[in-house]
């Protein structure tokens, strides 16, 4: 069974992928999201993923 991805982990995987891009202001919405998505595409955390690995609606400049 998957299970999604806590609330604790996105926020954590979001502060440092924000950290990793220089800390810029006013984009927390964006790096949320995007940890989100990765994490819905690891093994395990629930992720919607398509035959072929991709994640539903996902397109590589997405990720």
């Amino acid at each position: 069974m998957d299970v999604p991805a806590s609330e604790e982990q996105i926020r954590a995987l979001a502060y440092r992928l924000w950290e990793e891009a220089g800390g810029p202001e006013g984009r927390s919405d964006e790096f949320w999201i995007i940890a989100q998505q990765q994490l819905a595409t690891e093994p395990g955390m629930g992720g919607n993923e398509l035959p072929g690995g991709d994640p539903a609606g996902a397109s590589p400049s997405s990720r």
